[in-house]
């Protein structure tokens, strides 16, 4: 589950108990038309991961190429691994091989060891590459 959020509305599946528009009646460039311009993306409600999108630059239609992501930072946390809170724990966890829990977020995770993941490790070409097959 996830909901685009704008000063007017607020976009996503189709879902009555939700009460917000439907993601697929609008474009990004409807919600997003000045430079400066921002909506929040949530994402998993149960988690609750929070993004923050912000319009960059409009360029002419003839001179968009793609989407992509100009920056960012760490690893993607873990699927349903509790949110912000959630993650921070993990990382904790996983940096402490003496930690209780330490072998069993291994085996959650599918991992031979805690090298297996470097939540500093931002891949830039590996999200554009993603954003790319969105086109």
């Amino acid at each position: 589950m996830h909901m685009f959020s704008t000063p007017w509305q607020d976009y996503g599946t189709p879902d009555s108990d939700l009460e917000h528009a439907d993601e697929s009646k609008v474009t990004l460039a409807e919600l997003l038309v000045m430079p400066r311009g921002t909506m929040c993306y949530t994402y998993d409600f149960g988690d609750g991961w929070e993004h923050d999108v912000v319009l960059e630059k409009v360029l002419p239609p003839d001179r968009v190429a793609r989407v992509s992501c100009l920056a960012g930072k760490g690893a993607s946390p873990p699927e349903d691994c509790g949110g912000a809170w959630g993650y921070a724990s993990l990382k904790e966890i996983l940096a402490d091989p003496d930690h209780e829990e330490h072998e069993d977020l291994l085996g959650w995770l599918g991992f031979d060891s805690a090298a297996d993941f470097d939540p500093a490790q931002f891949r830039l070409d590996e999200v554009n590459a993603r954003l790319g097959q969105l086109a």
